[in-house]
């Protein structure tokens, strides 16, 4: 009895789920090829505004794991990417996760309103950086980027180009970041 204890611990414990850590290559070898893995580095405290002129920042989220997404509505892998970045939202969003996407250079509100509306995102809320001042900062060249920021606001990968983030490799990625 005693070893199965034992066995059952060493087994949680050096499951990446369970500790809190990722399994880079798992994120990789289950669709995310791109996802590379970045040394902890704090994100900008930049901010960015909303259709009503609210203004945000990146702190506003700290305490949770963040999907941080630059976006336009020019852009063609963003068109079939967020739907996945929506239903990613929609299953796994709340206290501890949240996707934030953000509107980057000149996106007009109704090519915005129609890009979500063609997309059927109903889970994102609308926010926008018009003069790219965040995603400058962020060393965002060219869309989409996503960006995967821990609890204390530290950027720790990065994927250039659209991904499925409503796969299975994405929703693991996401628990294993969001585990205790």
């Amino acid at each position: 009895m005693r070893s199965l204890v034992l066995y059952t611990a060493l087994l949680i414990g050096a499951n990446p789920a369970f500790g809190g850590e990722i399994d880079w290559q798992a994120a990789h070898d289950g669709g995310l090829a791109k996802l590379a893995q970045t040394d902890a580095t704090p994100v900008p405290e930049t901010t960015f505004t909303d259709p009503d002129g609210g203004t945000h920042s990146l702190k506003d989220y700290r305490g949770k794991v963040v999907l941080l997404n630059f976006w336009a509505t020019w852009c063609a892998p963003c068109r079939e990417e967020m739907p996945s970045l929506d239903a990613l939202q929609a299953e796994l969003g709340g206290e501890d996760f949240q996707v934030v996407a953000i509107a980057a250079g000149h996106n007009p509100p109704p090519a915005i309103k129609k890009f979500l509306t063609e997309a059927k995102v109903e889970n994102l809320p609308v926010l926008l950086d018009p003069r790219q001042t965040l995603a400058r900062e962020m060393g965002v060249m060219g869309m989409p980027v996503t960006v995967l920021i821990d609890r204390d606001g530290n950027e720790i990968a990065r994927l250039i180009g659209g991904a499925d983030w409503s796969s299975d490799a994405a929703k693991a990625l996401i628990k294993q970041a969001t585990a205790p």
